[in-house]
Parts: C-alpha cells; sequence; structure tokens
C-alpha cells in the first residue's frame, strides 16, 4: 500500500504532514528519483533532496504500518530547522521548497520543481491622480489568502477567498505612495492580476491572527472548500493577466489538506491526502493511516465555538488532466 505512517520523533507532526503531501504527489516524486547523488557520507547526510529520496524507498518497502524520518530530521537541523518544536505548517512548507530547490544540482530539475509549485503574479500599482503606472511581476510558493475582510468580517468560502485576495485596495493616508509623475504622495490604486498557476496550487488559509499586544489567536468558524475548483469561474477578467490558453488549464482537483487542532500554543497537525493512483482519500496522522470518506475531509472546514477541532491550514489543488 501506500499508505505508511511516520513516526512522531517529539513534536514532529508538522513535518510529517508536509513530508506526506510532498512524497504522495507523484509529480514531485518523478523529480526526486532523478537527483543526484552525493558523493561523501557527510555529503549525503546533509542533502534534503537525497534523504527525502531514502525516506521515500524506506516508505515503499511496505513492511511495516509506520517508519520514522530521523536521518531527515537530523539532516534538515544542520540546516536550521529547529526539531522538538511547534511549526507553522506554511513556514515549513516554504523551508522545505527553498531546500529542496537549493540543493537540487540538475538545473533541469530544480525547472521542473518551480513549474510543479510556483504561482506567477503581477503587481499592479497606479497613482489615482495621475496616469502613471508602476507594474512588477512576481513569483509566489502560496497563495496566502485572509479568512477575514478589512471590517474583520468573516470571509464564507474559499472562493470569497480567493476573490478578496486579488480584489483591488486603495491605499490612502498613511499608505499613501510617492508618484515621480505628480512629485508627491497621492492615493493609489494596488492590484494583483494573475498571470501562470502551477501544477499543484498551494492556498494557505490564514487563520492565525497576530494582535499588537503580540499575543495569537486562531479562526476556526467555517470555511467551506470545494473538490473542484476552477479559477476562471472565481476570478473576474481584470483580475488575470492571461491569455485563453493558460487559462484554460486552470480547472483543479483538491489533492491534499493539511489539517491543525488545538490552540496556537498547543496544537496538532494532520494530513489528508487523496491518492493519485487510487483516487481514495488517507488520513496521515503522524504513524497512524487510515483511508477515509470525503465527507471526514469536510471536517477540517471549521467551526466557531470549537476552536480545538480540526481546521484547514494549507490545500493543495492539482490540476485537473486533459480528457
Amino acid at each position: 500500500t501506500e499508505a505508511i505512517g511516520l513516526y512522531n520523533l517529539g513534536q514532529s507532526c508538522c513535518l510529517n504532514s508536509l513530508l506526506q503531501v510532498f512524497l504522495m504527489n507523484i509529480h514531485f516524486t518523478r523529480i526526486l528519483r532523478r537527483i543526484t547523488v552525493p558523493s561523501s557520507p557527510r555529503q549525503k547526510r546533509s542533502n534534503v533532496p537525497y534523504q527525502m529520496l531514502l525516506l521515500l524507498e524506506k516508505m515503499q518497502c511496505g513492511k511495516c504500518k509506520a517508519v520514522g524520518p530521523t536521518d531527515l530530521a537530523y539532516c534538515l537541523s544542520e540546516h536550521r530547522v529547529k526539531l522538538f518544536v511547534q511549526h507553522d505548517a506554511a513556514q515549513l512548507f516554504l523551508t522545505l521548497w527553498n531546500l529542496l530547490k537549493k540543493q537540487m544540482k540538475k538545473p533541469e530539475l530544480v525547472e521542473e520543481l518551480s513549474d510543479l509549485y510556483t504561482i506567477c503574479i503581477q503587481e499592479h500599482l497606479a497613482c489615482q491622480k495621475c496616469s502613471f503606472e508602476v507594474k512588477n511581476k512576481s513569483t509566489m510558493l502560496t497563495l496566502p489568502l485572509p479568512v477575514l475582510d478589512a471590517n474583520s468580517h468573516r470571509l464564507k468560502t474559499l472562493e470569497d477567498c480567493l476573490q478578496y485576495f486579488f480584489h483591488p485596495e486603495e491605499l490612502t493616508g498613511q499608505n499613501m505612495c510617492f508618484c515621480q509623475q505628480c512629485g508627491r504622495k497621492t492615493t493609489f490604486l494596488q492590484s494583483m492580476k494573475l498571470i501562470h498557476l502551477p501544477q499543484t496550487l498551494t492556498l494557505h488559509l490564514k487563520r492565525f491572527c497576530f494582535e499588537r499586544s503580540s499575543h495569537t489567536y486562531k479562526l476556526s468558524h467555517s470555511l467551506p472548500f470545494p473538490q473542484e475548483l476552477d479559477l476562471r469561474e472565481v476570478l473576474t477578467e481584470s483580475q488575470c493577466q492571461a491569455d485563453d490558453t493558460e487559462k484554460a488549464t486552470w480547472q483543479y482537483e483538491l489533492f491534499a489538506v493539511v489539517a491543525h487542532s488545538g490552540s496556537t500554543s498547543c496544537g496538532h497537525y494532520c494530513a489528508y491526502v487523496r491518492s493519485l493512483t487510487e483516487g481514495k482519500w488517507y488520513c496521515f496522522n503522524d504513524s497512524e493511516v487510515c483511508q477515509v470518506l470525503w465527507d471526514d475531509v469536510k471536517c477540517t472546514y471549521g467551526h466557531s465555538n470549537l476552536y480545538w477541532r480540526e481546521t484547514a491550514y494549507l490545500l493543495f489543488y492539482m490540476k485537473k488532466q486533459p480528457q
């Protein structure tokens, strides 16, 4: 079976959940299997892609229900990833991806890894007093989606969060920008337009809220997300900077959910992943793995009065294969 658990080494549930999402992604493992094997034992111990490949092979032996990611964890600790501490899944995902990209020696594999996960957007600033504009292309690994609007009202669905993220914002008062054409600070309209979406689209639901008092709390209200997501239907023409050929590929199916339970100070992560070869959903809770139904995945939508329950934090969508 593909569904092999990972033993918790001590507060390693976040790492375990992300590893399951990486290693259940056959598009990622096809890249991983073609890496250059480091030559010396010391290089092997500190090479994240190589240690991840060894873990994948260990898991695919299929002789036990779970394996320990000890060697990979200590490899990560050499790159300043702390062990035995609580991690934020969105930050650790970015750290893992950057280490993978940095240590893959073949340029073609680095390019494939970028194509698999990188989102391309255009940031647009327009002065509201004159015709001055600034346009910059940038890349992102995840779309960090607010779950509240500017007035702290709850956004009701994932589609609402996406529309809000790409909604233009007027920069006024203290947020005004200097206009080179006007020669002074003026009101600007800031907007983001989508240029390119990758094979694996990662959405980060910003459920951890930081207050000025440095207190962090979790937003646990219900936020439904669909199994199938068509970005052409969610975003308007003005929110896209892509041709019809690119937009024709913007149809996605949910592949994985990394869910958080508990509070910000004392929490636990697990992953729900849909096997791309079987089409079945599995829940990976450290060493415990079981097959689940879509109704079980929907339990991670959230609940206003039960903040300790599992709540979706990272959503991974996979491009639909053309018929």
